[in-house]
C-alpha cells in the first residue's frame, strides 16, 4: 500500500511511537515569535532548563506588534531579544529587519521539502506549500521543541483536493481557498492534512501555494501541503545551489516527497474552478462565503492589504494594478503592510509604493498587528473592514468589528468604491 507525502515525512522523522497512533518526530525547524514564545521561555527558565536543542534550527522574529505599542508588548520583545542573545540564536529578526513570520522565514530559505516545522502559531501550516509538514502547536509542545527538538503528533490522515480548470480574470488563490473552506466547513479537516494537488496547483507560484496552505487551518486542518516541483526548486535555488549540482538533481531528490498513486486518503475531492467567481466572507466564520457579486454594495470603513496570507510582492502587484491612477473613496481608509522589508523594497523599486500613496493608502512597516486587532489598523465597534487576512472571527480585528476576507484585487476595488466591489470593474 502506498503512502501520502505526510506519511513519508513522518516515517523519515520518527523517533518513537509510545502508543498506537502517536508519533514523536524529530524537528527540522522551530519557529518563534514574540506573542507565544516568551511564555515558553519564561517557563523553561523557571524550571532550570534555559537552553535550546540547536540554535541553528531555531528561527525567531518580532512580528505581531512591531514596533511595540505599550509596556507589555515591549516586555515581550525584550524577553525574545535577551533569549536570542543568551542562546546564540543566529537567525533572530528584530525591529527593522523583521517581517511577518510566515513570509520572512520562507523568504530566507528556511523551509525545504520533507521538513518538519512547528511554531506557536496556527498559521504555521503556510510552510506546507514547500512540501513540508508544518503545524501550529501549543506552549507545552513549543517548549519541548525548543528544548529537545522533537514533537508528538497523532496519525495524520489526509484529505486530497484535486484542483482543476482555469481561473477567470479577477479570480485568485484567495478565492480558491475561501471556496474550498466553504465546501469543507470550519471543522471539515479537523486533525487532518489537506493535500492540494492538480493542474491548477501545478500552475500556481509559491506565493499562491502559500496562500492556499495558510488557510488550511480555517477548515480545521493541521497542515496544508503541496508537492514540491520545479517551481519549488526555482524559489529555493539561491539557498540550495551548494547542495546540488544542478536544478535537475535537486528536483530529482525532491520528487521523493510525493504521494504514491495508491496512497490511501480519508477523503478525495475534485474541485473545478472554471466557473469560480471572486468571493468574500460574510458573518463571523471563514466558511461563510458568498460571491463578491452577491455582497456588492456592502459599505466598508477600512480596507487592509497585507498579512501572512496576502502580503507578498505578488499580492501588492495585483492591488496596484487596480489602484493605479485612481483614488480611494473618501468614506474609507486603507492600510497596507508589505509582509517583509525585502517585499517593501521591491514594491518601492517597482513603483508600487508611489501608486499606493498617490491613491491615498496608508503604508506601514511589516507587521501582523492589524490581523489580530493588536495594532496598525484596529477597528472600532461597528466598523467594517475588507481585508486580505485569514480570519473573520467576531472581534478579530477589533472588538465589535466586522471583517470580510477577500483577495488583494477585490480589496483594492473595494477601496476605490467604498463598498464591496469586483476588481474586474477597475481593470483596463
Amino acid at each position: 500500500m502506498g503512502k501520502t507525502i505526510v506519511e513519508k515525512i513522518f516515517d523519515a522523522h520518527l523517533v518513537d511511537s509510545p502508543e498506537e497512533g502517536v508519533h514523536v518526530l524529530n524537528l527540522d525547524r522551530v519557529f518563534c515569535h514574540e506573542i507565544t514564545t516568551p511564555i515558553a521561555i519564561n517557563d523553561l527558565v523557571s524550571r532550570g532548563m534555559d537552553r535550546v536543542f540547536d540554535q541553528e534550527k531555531i528561527k525567531a522574529v518580532i512580528d505581531h506588534v512591531s514596533p511595540a505599542k505599550d509596556s507589555k508588548t515591549a516586555e515581550q520583545g525584550k524577553i525574545m531579544r535577551e533569549w536570542a542573545k543568551r542562546q546564540d540564536i543566529k537567525d533572530f529578526f528584530d525591529i527593522g529587519q523583521n517581517g511577518v513570520c510566515h513570509a520572512i522565514f520562507p523568504e530566507k530559505g528556511f523551509v525545504r521539502p520533507g521538513f518538519t516545522v512547528i511554531m506557536g502559531d496556527s498559521h504555521t501550516c503556510t510552510h506546507g506549500a514547500f512540501g513540508a509538514f508544518a503545524a501550529g502547536v501549543g506552549t507545552t509542545d513549543l517548549e519541548v521543541g525548543i528544548l529537545k527538538g522533537v514533537c508528538s503528533f497523532l496519525t495524520a490522515e489526509t484529505i486530497k483536493i484535486n484542483v482543476s480548470g482555469s481561473l477567470k480574470n479577477g479570480v485568485y488563490a484567495k478565492d480558491v481557498i475561501l471556496s474550498i473552506i466553504a465546501k469543507l466547513g470550519v471543522n471539515g479537516a479537523t486533525n487532518k492534512v489537506i493535500e492540494f494537488t492538480g493542474p491548477v496547483i501545478n500552475s500556481f507560484n509559491m506565493s499562491e501555494r502559500m496562500t492556499l496552505c495558510n488557510m488550511a487551518i480555517e477548515a480545521g486542518g493541521t497542515c496544508g501541503i503541496c508537492y514540491p516541483d520545479q517551481t519549488t526548486v526555482d524559489y529555493l535555488w539561491e539557498f540550495i545551489k551548494d547542495d546540488y549540482s544542478s536544478k535537475e538533481s535537486a528536483l530529482k531528490d525532491y520528487m521523493k516527497w510525493q504521494s504514491d498513486e495508491d496512497a490511501v486518503y480519508a477523503q478525495e475531492i475534485d474541485f473545478e474552478v472554471s466557473t469560480l467567481e471572486p468571493v468574500s466572507t460574510f458573518g463571523y466564520k471563514p466558511d461563510q462565503v458568498k460571491t463578491i457579486r452577491e455582497l456588492e454594495g456592502t459599505p466598508v470603513d477600512q480596507v487592509y492589504i497585507g498579512s501572512c496570507t496576502n502580503g507578498r510582492i505578488e499580492d501588492l502587484r495585483e492591488a496596484a494594478k487596480v489602484l493605479e491612477g485612481k483614488k480611494i473613496a473618501d468614506s474609507v481608509r486603507v492600510v497596507l503592510s508589505p509582509a517583509t522589508p525585502a517585499i517593501y523594497k521591491m514594491a518601492l523599486k517597482e513603483g508600487l509604493i508611489e501608486i499606493f500613496m498617490d491613491a491615498g493608502v496608508c503604508l506601514t512597516n511589516p507587521t501582523c498587528g492589524a490581523c489580530l486587532g493588536m495594532s496598525n489598523g484596529v477597528l472600532a465597534a461597528g466598523e467594517v473592514c475588507a481585508s486580505t487576512t485569514n480570519r473573520n472571527f467576531n472581534g478579530r480585528m477589533g472588538k465589535g468589528g466586522m471583517v470580510h476576507l477577500m483577495s488583494p484585487a477585490s480589496a483594492a476595488a473595494t477601496a476605490i468604491s467604498g463598498f464591496i466591489c469586483n476588481s474586474s470593474l477597475y481593470k483596463g
